[in-house]
């Protein structure tokens, strides 16, 4: 066998290192590339399961289209409503920021920002804890803003607790078509409805800040919905102040019949109970009661009642207010009268063949200044007189049931 020279065989030796070295690199595939947070927290979503936490880390994280969670028993979990901030400014599919389906869920700590549509949605689940969520529209107040804020809807077992709503062209926190729900120590602010509770039964609204909205409380029953009978409703030791905005709803809206300056509205809702609030300064009326047929408006759902009774007003605070009077009613009222609004204004409209007896009740002294708009019709007959509301009426119980983390 003839011998290969030194040389000849330290080249051949190279090459095929060389060989092997490019056959090496062909096999080993280049690093997938680190997914952004965004992409990472919607497949977390998706691949959730039972027990899980997922942790949203400080920052602004932008989304352009919606996010979904359809797992029960999933904690969303930020850094801070001021720190982790989920941002939809170029969002540009779905309706939602964050649509919830899920029992057992529970968000905290988080912003959800210019969403197109509704930012937290929480539909048809039961046991919900919202914790210091923030839900906002930068740009402030504008009828392009998303209808909703923090918006759980045909639910059970609802607490929203220590969450800022700001800007919301319909409701900033609406809880609608639901029962057993907690809405406290919140904060609503430049929204049309500050904090709105809609066809839903046995809720309680207390210690919140209802600031700059529309109207500042909506208790509201509605005709045409799947659920109705919104009753058991206790609004108790909110401030209810300066809720001057004017109505920036789309066209077409509800609550766009809202006027300016409103304090509390409770629109065909039976069983509510208002005291121990402070109303400051709401410029058309502090508080009001009416029935869906005020002025007329007629009712085509054979099912719906929309005569408000049973609500109970007492022991609360009123410091100024009902300058500029909004309502139709009370503007036709205010042309002839020339004074404000009484701090207690209801329309006076008794469903057909029952008893005006214990509809409003104001306590037994009636400390407070009322007015009867006798339908609204004829702004010259209206009534002042508090004895026939000089009445008081069993207490409401207090909601409750259990709440994670609420030791």
């Amino acid at each position: 066998m003839p011998t290969i020279p030194p040389l000849q065989k330290l080249l051949a030796l190279c090459t095929l290192s060389l060989l092997l070295a490019g056959c090496d690199q062909s096999e080993v595939s280049a690093p997938a590339p680190e997914l952004s947070f965004a992409e990472s927290f919607q497949e977390q979503l998706i691949q959730a399961q039972p027990g899980d936490v997922i942790e949203v880390p400080a920052g602004v994280h932008k989304f352009t289209r919606s996010l979904s969670l359809t797992v029960p028993g999933v904690t969303i979990q930020g850094a801070g409503m001021d720190a982790s901030i989920l941002s939809f400014k170029n969002q540009a599919q779905g309706a939602e920021g964050l649509l919830v389906s899920a029992d057992d869920f529970i968000i905290q700590d988080v912003a959800i920002e210019d969403t197109v549509g509704d930012a937290l949605k929480i539909n048809e689940s039961t046991n919900v804890t919202i914790r210091r969520v923030r839900t906002e529209w930068t740009r402030g107040a504008n009828t392009e803003n998303g209808a909703y804020g923090i918006y759980p809807v045909q639910t059970r077992n609802v607490l929203i607790e220590d969450s800022v709503a700001i800007g919301a062209s319909d409701a900033g926190i609406y809880v609608g078509q639901s029962s057993q729900i907690i809405v406290r120590n919140s904060r609503a602010e430049f929204n049309v409805a500050g904090i709105e509770i809609e066809n839903s039964t046995f809720a309680d609204v207390y210690d919140n800040v209802a600031t700059n909205n529309t109207g500042g409380i909506l208790v509201f029953d509605l005709p045409n919905l799947p659920v109705q009978g919104g009753q058991a409703t206790r609004v108790f030791n909110n401030e209810i102040y300066g809720n001057n905005t004017e109505n920036f709803a789309p066209e077409g809206n509800i609550v766009g019949n809202v006027p300016p300056g409103t304090g509390l509205l409770v629109l065909a809702n039976d069983n509510i109970e208002v005291f121990d609030n402070q109303f400051r300064d709401n410029k058309s009326v502090n508080i009001m009661i009416y029935s869906f047929a005020l002025g007329g408006r007629t009712v085509e759902d054979p099912n719906y009642d929309p005569y408000p009774e049973q609500i109970y007003i007492h022991d609360n605070e009123y410091i100024g207010g009902g300058t500029v009077p909004g309502h139709a009613a009370l503007k036709a009222w205010h042309a002839v009268s020339g004074l404000d609004s009484p701090n207690v204004v209801w329309g006076g409209l008794v469903k057909p063949g029952g008893s005006a007896e214990n509809i409003i009740c104001l306590g037994e002294s009636g400390h407070t200044s009322f007015m009867d708009l006798k339908g609204g019709l004829n702004p010259n007959d209206v009534s002042y007189d508090t004895a026939p509301h000089n009445c008081s009426l069993p207490r409401l119980s207090q909601i409750s049931f259990d709440i994670p983390g609420d030791d």
